[in-house]
């Protein structure tokens, strides 16, 4: 009898899932509008997973009340360094992604691109820099909480993607949290947008402005992201920011 071997079990799924996207239409898509939707990166049990360790103290750095500091209502927790598993894999595994796109925003706006080709130089310059605080969040909104339109710049040293994945299922475990991404059109009104993220998929934006061509070349459009108000359930989101904080 003739047996088919078994395949083995990937030891990296998160990166497979990552480049299991059609980068060329993401690429596309950022390009045209700040972000794109991604594939499912996180199975429904490793985003209960995540969401789960939110009232674990150990594994978080610092907790900040959004209605405190004036940046809407909700609460967000900054995770501490080494990550939990999921999250350094995806991190791994979407840089080389984005760094192609963002080389590229760089090279249109006469910038230096000072990314090297692995995430963790990439950190290690930010260290060095004094960027040492670790940056990947999870945020926790309950009804009629929501986010402030915002930047995520953290220090002199600067990313210019980075990623956000709906731990909880729409319409089920909540309604309302469109993310919202709004632009500052050169010599025009702002342009808005919003995304209803699915479950576990992942959605790349812009960090602080993108490339915008006009009869007198590029220049760089102003970015900010939030989201719209809860209104019932509740939403966790993962954020996975690709540098370090002052």
């Amino acid at each position: 009898m003739i047996t088919t071997p078994k395949k083995p079990a990937t030891a990296d799924p998160w990166k497979e899932r990552v480049d299991s996207g059609d980068w060329d239409a993401i690429t596309g898509e950022v390009n045209a509008y700040g972000g794109a939707l991604l594939p499912q990166l996180l199975t429904p049990e490793e985003a209960a997973q995540i969401r789960s360790l939110y009232e674990r103290d150990e594994y978080f750095r610092s907790t900040v009340n959004m209605g405190r500091h004036r940046f809407g209502e909700g609460e967000y927790r900054y995770f501490k360094a080494p990550y939990p598993e999921a999250i350094e894999r995806l991190k791994q595994g979407l840089y080389p992604r984005l760094l192609p796109i963002a080389r590229d925003w760089w090279a249109k706006l006469g910038r230096p691109a000072p990314w090297p080709d692995t995430l963790d130089e990439w950190l290690q310059m930010c260290h060095n820099a004094g960027q040492t605080k670790s940056s990947a969040i999870l945020l926790r909104y309950v009804e009629k909480d929501w986010n402030a339109l915002h930047r995520d710049l953290y220090g002199d040293l600067v990313f210019p993607l980075q990623v956000v994945i709906n731990l909880n299922e729409p319409g089920v475990d909540h309604t309302g949290g469109e993310f919202l991404l709004v632009e500052q059109r050169p010599r025009a009104q702002s342009r808005g947008t919003a995304t209803l993220l699915p479950h576990g998929h992942g959605y790349l934006f812009t960090t602080r402005d993108r490339p915008v061509e006009s009869a007198r070349g590029w220049s760089a459009a102003p970015v900010r992201h939030g989201v719209s108000a809860i209104r019932s359930g509740q939403r966790h989101t993962l954020g996975l920011v690709f540098h370090d904080a002052a």
